[in-house]
């Protein structure tokens, strides 16, 4: 499966375009918006294209799989957030169903789909991500929505805590990673929502029993 990353200079996505650049399974193009990231992904031998959220059907042209990890960041306004994270998202989405590109993984944003349960100090973003994903449901893309909890930096542990609604907690940006990876041809997360933490669970078994 070539899998295409939107977002792929992000945290998660960088770890993202590692994991699946060792696969066995898969290849992966990278999707970035400024030349001087070109040479990260030189580096290290990944294709990458540089495009704006305009101009992805051109770019995800003969891949198997979009997943979008892309994020306005912490330090932009809610102009950013709407552009980014709510209307780069359905360009994505409608970009895929015109590539017939049928599989998508989104990471959102904990509880995301729960208006009461939305931090205060960063409403708009999840506004952005809930009416994301809510374009994601209603398109005919097989998807598979990702809700993270707090992002942290440490080393992944490989075991989370996957579920439809979890108490909140915080996760390491590799295993939000690993468990992309997984689940992209884990058929039990097709066509399914989940939040994730940390967890006592192998992520293979958690995505299996979510």
């Amino acid at each position: 499966m070539k899998v295409f990353v939107v977002g792929a200079n992000g945290q998660i996505g960088k770890h993202l375009v590692d994991l699946l650049k060792d696969s066995q399974e898969h290849s992966v193009r990278a999707m970035i918006r400024k030349e001087e990231q070109r040479k990260h992904f030189e580096k290290i031998g990944v294709e990458s294209v540089i495009v704006n959220l305009d101009e992805i059907a051109k770019a995800a042209k003969g891949c198997d799989a979009i997943v979008f990890t892309a994020g306005s960041g912490g330090s932009t306004g809610a102009d950013q957030t709407l552009l980014i994270d709510l209307d780069g998202a359905v360009k994505t989405i409608e970009a895929a169903e015109n590539l017939g590109i049928n599989r998508f993984i989104m990471v959102s944003a904990f509880q995301a789909n729960n208006r009461e349960n939305w931090n205060e100090a960063i409403k708009p973003y999840y506004v952005a991500k809930h009416y994301a994903d809510r374009a994601l449901l209603q398109s005919s893309l097989t998807y598979t929505i990702i809700r993270p909890g707090g992002l942290v930096n440490e080393p992944g542990t490989g075991h989370v805590a996957a579920a439809e609604e979890l108490e909140r907690g915080t996760i390491a940006r590799e295993d939000v990673a690993q468990t992309i990876l997984a689940s992209l041809i884990e058929e039990n997360t097709y066509n399914r929502s989940f939040d994730l933490i940390t967890g006592d669970t192998p992520i293979p078994q958690a995505l299996k029993t979510i």
